[in-house]
């Protein structure tokens, strides 16, 4: 009997230090888990706080991307303006060429009649009102920009005039000079419409 109750009494105590050791276990595995929390806790706030500044370098990229699309659009277009507005000035300019290239030879034929009037040994004349309406021609014209060249003893430049015949040059300062204008050539605000058609001296 008392043996019974000596074998009782050390499974009591036996058992009274296992559980003890377990909740000692059990309260340093409790800090432990409260540590990894923290830990864990931690690393989700500065998760948190890198996302912001993620957001933010983006944000900043994409701002200076737009920035740079809407300078070179902004280029582009007055680029743009400026092109067109110049073709338009252009364009006005010239905007009468067709017609007058084709009033040139009215011009040619005036020209001829007035060099003819005025030579001492041909009896035909021409009257002062012919001769104004060629006057008024002239000027009207000259408004729109239309400018005879100069081209009779010039030398001989094969980009405004064109050469339609060659005559022995009465000295060597005449060579490649223009002895005779055939037909006018002209500019129409300062650019060629015609050629004009030489005899040059060779």
């Amino acid at each position: 009997m008392a043996k019974d109750l000596i074998n009782k009494w050390k499974n009591r105590i036996k058992m009274s230090g296992q559980k003890k050791k377990n909740e000692e276990l059990t309260e340093e595995d409790i800090v432990n888990e409260e540590t990894q929390e923290e830990t864990l806790d931690q690393g989700e706030d500065a998760d948190e706080a890198q996302e912001p500044l993620d957001e933010l370098e983006e944000l900043r990229i994409q701002v200076s991307e737009s920035k740079d699309k809407y300078l070179r659009l902004f280029a582009e277009f007055e680029n743009f303006k400026k092109r067109n507005i110049k073709e338009r000035l252009e364009l006005m300019k010239t905007a009468a060429q067709g017609t007058i290239k084709d009033i040139l030879p009215v011009l040619d034929d005036f020209d001829r009649a007035k060099t003819m009037a005025e030579d001492d040994n041909n009896s035909e004349t021409i009257s002062e009102g012919i001769l104004m309406v060629y006057d008024k021609l002239y000027k009207v014209l000259a408004a729109k920009g239309l400018t005879p060249m100069e081209s009779t003893g010039a030398q001989f430049d094969p980009e405004l005039h064109e050469a339609i015949s060659e005559i022995p040059a009465a000295s060597e300062e005449q060579k490649g000079i223009i002895i005779d204008t055939v037909e006018n050539g002209y500019y129409l605000n300062d650019k060629i419409i015609r050629f004009a058609k030489v005899v040059v001296g060779k």
